[in-house]
């Protein structure tokens, strides 16, 4: 265990003494009186987006912090959890210098944000039930090393890492611990934001793309330590998140019943598509999924992905993963999508 944790020692050089863009939103928040706004050099012709947007999307983060059980200070959100990635590589990673671990087969944006950094990128395979090699990981790390990617559940094997090995991890990696819970409302798994108290080298990201159905509108989410969010505040371009965003976000938000009852049809989806996928013929093994997705190991993968684009189905081979050699990544579709998919399968040759 580290003796003690000090983010100001991660931080790059030239961040640390940075001033984050004051915009004219920052330096007066409107509190719904009827102002004449003649600061921030818009039109004054009003068309619901001549305004800029809030650039702390303070009424959308008090939303989710409610939702999230955690204060709105320890929020930042992004155009995408790629944004929030990529300012994480920003404020901690200096190029050239400095290393990350990830965990394939995983989320490969990862490697892409390394290589744009140029920071150095260690790959600690998983073990053969897609699980972290902890020694593995210890082996690789030095004194440049500044971040670990954990996907969990992961992309694209399905399954959520157990808690007694991320437990450790975040107790002995001596740089932040990034848990990526893209998939993490589909997992009967408490997310890992409830430890933020516990671990001041703790971030979580999450997204609406998946189970709130908003790929679209592009919203990443953020939580860390208020130290944490306030570097990466410093260094955020100062409208990040749209306008329209913004509203779409908080208007599906208020639909939270639907949205659980979508879940759960995706997750009765996904159990009935895994257990139908064992009698198929040429599908040799089905792995456990806390996802909206199912991975299955088949005979010929390049062969099997052609002949269902052939018939009008789109899935995901990912041979060229590690560990993943002839696996097909079907993600969980409508009612009438899933059926088709299943008959399609049985009907191979």
């Amino acid at each position: 265990m580290r003796k003690t944790f000090d983010i100001q020692n991660l931080v790059r050089e030239n961040v640390r003494g940075l001033s984050p863009y004051s915009s004219a939103r920052d330096e007066y928040v409107s509190d719904g009186s009827n102002m004449v706004f003649l600061d921030a050099n818009e039109s004054p012709f009003e068309n619901g987006v001549n305004r800029y947007p809030d650039p702390q999307q303070r009424s959308l983060k008090a939303m989710l912090a409610e939702k999230n059980g955690v204060g709105t200070d320890r929020l930042l959100l992004g155009n995408g959890s790629d944004e929030v990635l990529d300012l994480i590589f920003r404020a901690f990673c200096e190029p050239k210098q400095d290393n990350i671990v990830t965990l394939p087969p995983t989320y490969g944006m990862y490697k892409v944000l390394a290589g744009i950094n140029d920071v150095a990128n260690r790959e600690v395979l998983l073990t053969e039930t897609f699980e972290p090699d902890l020694p593995g990981i210890i082996k690789v790390v030095d004194a440049r090393t500044k971040l670990l990617f954990i996907c969990s559940p992961n992309n694209p094997t399905g399954n959520r890492f157990s808690d007694q090995q991320v437990e450790e991890l975040l107790r002995t990696f001596p740089g932040l611990v990034i848990i990526d819970e893209a998939y993490i409302d589909f997992s009967q798994a408490k997310s890992w934001a409830e430890k933020l108290d516990n671990y001041p080298n703790l971030i979580v990201t999450q997204t609406l793309s998946k189970a709130y159905g908003m790929a679209g509108i592009r919203l990443g989410i953020c939580m860390a330590s208020v130290e944490i969010i306030s570097i990466l505040n410093t260094i955020k371009p100062p409208y990040n998140v749209n306008e329209l965003t913004q509203q779409r976000a908080a208007q599906r938000l208020h639909r939270q019943i639907e949205i659980d009852d979508e879940i759960n049809l995706i997750i009765a989806e996904k159990d009935m598509l895994s257990k139908v996928l064992v009698d198929v013929a040429y599908v040799h093994k089905v792995f456990p999924s806390d996802a909206n997705f199912v991975l299955a190991k088949v005979d010929d993968a390049d062969f099997r992905y052609r002949q269902l684009l052939e018939r009008g189905i789109v899935v995901r081979n990912r041979s060229s993963q590690p560990l993943c050699e002839n696996t097909l990544r079907f993600t969980v579709g409508t009612v009438e999508e899933n059926r088709k998919l299943l008959t399609t399968l049985k009907s191979l040759e």
